[in-house]
Order: C-alpha cells, then sequence, then structure tokens
C-alpha cells in the first residue's frame, strides 16, 4: 500500500519518535493518515499493531492523533456523554433503566429499588430525586425525615434543614432524637 502520510504528518510523527521503519509499517497495516488512528483507538493497540514503538512514543501519537488527553484518561474524566432527560440511571450500580421505567421500580441489574421514593419534610410530598418536585427541598434520608421535620417547626430555612442535619455530628442528632421523643409524648 503507497504511503499517504502527508510531509507534515510524517515530519510530526518523526518528532514524537516513530522512524521512517515504522512508518513503513504502519503504512503496510493500512495507517496511511492521522484519521486512520482514530480507528486504531488507543495507545495499547497501537503497541500491538506495531510492538517495536516505545509506550510512550505510542501514547504520544495517539494523543496527537485522536486529540485525546491522556491525563483526562488516566483522571477517569472521559467523554462526555449526553443523554435523555428521560434516562434513568440506578442509584445503588448506576446501571441505565428501560425506557419502560416507571419510580419505584426495581433495577434491571442489581434489583434494589432503582430510583427510591423519598419524603418531602417540607410540604410532606414524595417522588424520586434528591430534590422534592413540589417544593424543590432538597431530601434528607428516611431515616432522619423526624429530625428535619423538628428543624422545620424550629423555624429553620428549607434550604438550611438538609444542610444542617448533614453538618451534625451524631451526638448533636441523638440530641434532637430526644426533643422529638419529647414532643411526641
Amino acid at each position: 500500500m503507497a504511503e499517504a502520510f502527508t510531509p507534515l504528518e510524517r515530519s510530526i510523527l518523526g518528532t514524537k519518535g516513530v522512524s521512517d521503519e515504522q512508518l513503513t509499517a504502519l503504512g503496510a497495516l493500512g495507517v496511511a493518515s492521522k484519521s486512520d488512528f482514530a480507528t486504531i483507538g488507543d495507545a495499547d493497540t497501537l503497541r500491538q499493531l506495531l510492538p517495536t514503538l516505545d509506550p510512550g512514543v505510542a501514547s504520544s501519537v495517539m494523543t496527537w492523533a485522536t486529540g485525546a488527553s491522556q491525563s483526562a484518561a488516566a483522571s477517569g474524566q472521559g467523554p462526555i456523554v449526553l443523554e435523555s432527560a428521560d434516562v434513568v440511571h440506578c442509584v445503588h450500580c448506576h446501571t441505565k433503566q428501560p425506557k419502560d421505567y416507571s419510580s419505584g421500580d426495581l433495577c434491571t441489574s442489581c434489583g434494589k429499588q432503582a430510583e427510591p421514593i423519598l419524603s418531602c419534610y417540607w410540604c410532606t410530598s414524595s417522588g424520586p430525586g434528591t430534590f422534592c418536585r413540589q417544593c424543590g427541598a432538597e431530601f434528607v434520608a428516611t431515616a432522619e425525615l423526624e429530625l428535619a421535620m423538628l428543624l422545620k417547626r424550629e423555624g429553620v430555612a428549607k434550604e438550611a434543614v438538609a444542610v444542617q442535619l448533614k453538618s451534625m455530628t451524631q451526638a448533636d442528632k441523638d440530641v434532637l432524637w430526644g426533643r422529638v421523643r419529647k414532643s411526641r409524648g
């Protein structure tokens, strides 16, 4: 196969550390332009195709050819994926739920409730998610619902209740539980 790397591409690959012999070998494999590296995908695959290529050189070539940052891949920041607003992922195993999913259904992968239904301490409505769809209050854990309701009765602002509960120590919560028990009896 005739080489089709442009003189500029050959020069860039040379500065990255690819030898003329390796360029010829790439041409024989069908890699003849910068766009062909997108098909290869990553530095490991490039090294499998061309074992004589140094790992650092392979990484440098793939970063140049695909535009993918190796530091972003190493830090777990992969490509950005946009999904429809109606997509639901399980809060436990992060599996995407089927299109016919309804709130309260069990996850198709792990069997737990994919999107737990929580009660709002502010307006007493319930629903899935992190915030109440009726009043906008941030949901608190079901185990702390009575504590949040006590804080509401005591005049704590809606936006501050969840924040205050998250910042409390267990000893502070025990004091609040004592006040909840006292108000019941």
